[in-house]
């Protein structure tokens, strides 16, 4: 995949200490990775980047709306989305990302890309049940809602049928209880 050009950061120039690094994520940046769950995007990507002797840590915040279709009405709504990730880079002799939070890059690297770090924070931050807040207080009007509740299956709270059982289970009953 190709590496888009700004998101990545050359370290080499940059002073020892903290670097504060913005940027605003939209629906192109998903294009990209050819994902599209999302209808729109609206999201703030804030990174810390310290630097120090041996290596660089890096602080990841995001923050914003993603704008995905209900699972039970297929309704769009904006989902408010969060999420923070902390990531070491140390310098080895060979690229290695098979730990979680720690990376490590060849000596002679000069930059890093974090595309795929903030494309990841964003999808794991949406919940994998996707409900319309309407659907969770009542307040979506759907034709789609509407014909669920038709069709689901409804509950007999009736006494009626408490007294319809045969007079023989009453006394098996009795059985449970006596000691």
């Amino acid at each position: 995949m190709k590496h888009l050009k700004e998101f990545t950061i050359p370290f080499v120039g940059l002073k020892l200490g903290k670097h504060h690094f913005k940027y605003q994520i939209d629906k192109t940046f998903f294009e990209h990775f050819e994902y599209e769950e999302f209808n729109d995007t609206s999201i703030n990507v804030g990174l810390s980047l310290n630097k120090k002797t041996t290596l660089l840590e890096l602080d990841f915040d995001i923050s914003g709306t993603v704008n995905i279709n209900c699972d039970l009405t297929n309704e769009a709504y904006n989902q408010e989305i969060s999420n923070q990730f902390n990531l070491v880079v140390n310098f080895g002799e060979e690229f290695n990302d098979e730990e979680i939070d720690l990376l490590i890059i060849p000596h002679g690297e000069y930059e890093i890309n974090i595309q795929q770090y903030i494309y990841e924070l964003i999808v794991l931050a949406v919940p994998t049940k996707r409900i319309h807040p309407g659907v969770k207080d009542g307040t979506l009007n759907s034709d789609i809602l509407k014909k669920l509740e038709e069709l689901s299956p409804k509950l007999k709270e009736n006494k009626e049928t408490e007294e319809e059982t045969d007079p023989r289970w009453n006394t098996l009953k009795k059985l449970l209880t006596d000691k």
